[in-house]
């Protein structure tokens, strides 16, 4: 048992840590599909990918100009002109038709493949090019710089070799890994699949948003962000909507919800009268049910439905309070969505940065204040935005960050230094 200075007992609360573990210990990378390249930016990769093909395919122009071979210019210079018979126009995308002899150049596009026995190319504004405007067949050009053997061209294989492994399975698909893909020729790929989310919220008071306003009534707006926050992963949410607060009601959209990856609920999961969530999770599964020991969200629910049978699926129930349940989605959801999909670092990035006002911890709970930071000349400030209630869901809009109290620290002082989750992509 723990006990805090303040007097509070903590016996039946887990860390922060300890609650992510048992929640993530229940978790696995998905099986692999094969997505488009355009549609995988943010997956992982499930294989190791080896090019069918070299990159360049040919050595090929890096500049519109002249082929040529080296030793006909190795005297050119812009006071020596040295002149070229011109035996052909080479576009890209099209093959040069003849090699080059002794005293001959092909006039070449950037991208296009370089003659046989040619070994260099000269840009048109080093040459007499511009004599020639408006002439559509050049029959000599003088040559005003020496070239060297591979003076601006792209030699085959030089970016990636035929067989070459290019991009290693446990890759997260960037933009230019796409790019990467499409140029050996990849329109889909083969990535750990995006897990299906289901979202419900549970309470008689709650409203769809686009509904009519009534007392006593306030509007789900847990469910529109954790729907959000759940798109901004990369996974696909399933949203089943509120539940009454009865053990039938609930019933139903937990069973609508069970075929998928993972169940996020929201509210209904601490020790009210009405909180079902976790009844139906006892009466159909595996109940831990905890308190955490944090602030915002102290109560969490975790536990596997239909346990034991061919279709488990896990449910992370997190408080009803539209900031807790925000934080508490960071906190556990996302790290355990992330894993699904086959991601391995499953932290935020955290910075330290100085604290501008206080934050209060009255009950040795780690508290994780809404702050934004900005960088000064002299590193990160991180300000609290405004009232820290659980209930003030415009102190996370302010927000780009979490700033941390310890569990064992009774606050936090203008001037001290804090760690903080950065939580803006």
């Amino acid at each position: 048992m723990t006990t805090h200075s303040h007097g509070h007992h903590h016996e039946d609360m887990l860390s922060v840590e300890e609650a992510r573990q048992q929640i993530l210990r229940e978790f696995d990378s998905l099986n692999p599909e094969t997505f488009r390249i355009s549609d995988s930016v943010g997956l992982v990769v499930a294989e190791n990918i080896r090019s069918g093909i070299s990159i360049p395919s040919l050595d090929n122009s890096a500049m519109d100009g002249y082929a040529v071979r080296s030793q006909d210019v190795t005297a050119a210079s812009q006071d020596n002109t040295v002149n070229l018979e011109v035996i052909e126009t080479i576009a890209a995308g099209s093959l040069p038709t003849k090699p080059l002899e002794p005293g001959k150049a092909s006039r070449i596009m950037t991208g296009a493949p370089i003659p046989d026995l040619a070994d260099a190319v000269i840009p048109f504004e080093e040459t007499t090019e511009e004599d020639f405007l408006g002439t559509a067949d050049i029959k000599e050009i003088g040559i005003k710089m020496a070239g060297f053997p591979g003076t601006n061209i792209r030699i085959k294989g030089k970016d990636i070799e035929k067989n070459d492994l290019v991009i290693e399975k446990g890759h997260i698909i960037t933009p230019a890994t796409v790019g990467v893909l499409a140029s050996m020729g990849m329109s889909r790929v083969l990535t750990i699949r995006k897990p299906v989310i289901s979202i419900l919220s549970t309470g008689n008071e709650l409203l769809s948003p686009g509904e009519e306003l009534s007392d006593g009534k306030i509007y789900d707006s847990n469910s529109s962000s954790i729907v959000a926050s759940v798109m901004q992963l990369g996974a696909i949410p399933r949203y089943v909507g509120i539940a009454k607060d009865d053990m039938d009601s609930v019933r139903d959209k937990l069973a609508e919800a069970t075929n998928s990856d993972l169940i996020i609920s929201s509210a209904g999961v601490s020790k009210g009268d009405y909180d079902m969530v976790k009844d139906v999770i006892s009466e159909h599964g595996d109940l831990q049910f905890w308190s955490v020991r944090m602030r915002p969200a102290k109560p969490l629910a975790f536990g596997i439905l239909n346990k034991g049978s061919h279709k488990p699926v896990p449910l992370i129930g997190l408080p009803g309070n539209p900031v807790s349940s925000l934080v508490a989605f960071e906190q556990f959801c996302r790290p355990a969505i992330q894993k699904m999909m086959g991601k391995t670092n499953l932290e935020r990035p955290i910075i330290e940065a100085t604290l501008k006002d206080s934050i209060e911890n009255y009950d040795g709970r780690r508290v994780y204040a809404r702050v934004v930071v900005t960088q000064t000349d002299s590193g990160f400030v991180a300000e609290t935005t405004g009232n820290q209630d659980s209930n003030i869901l415009t102190s996370m809009l302010k927000a780009n960050g979490l700033a941390i109290c310890p569990e064992d620290e009774r606050g936090k002082n203008p001037g001290d230094i804090v760690r903080v989750v950065m939580i803006e992509d």
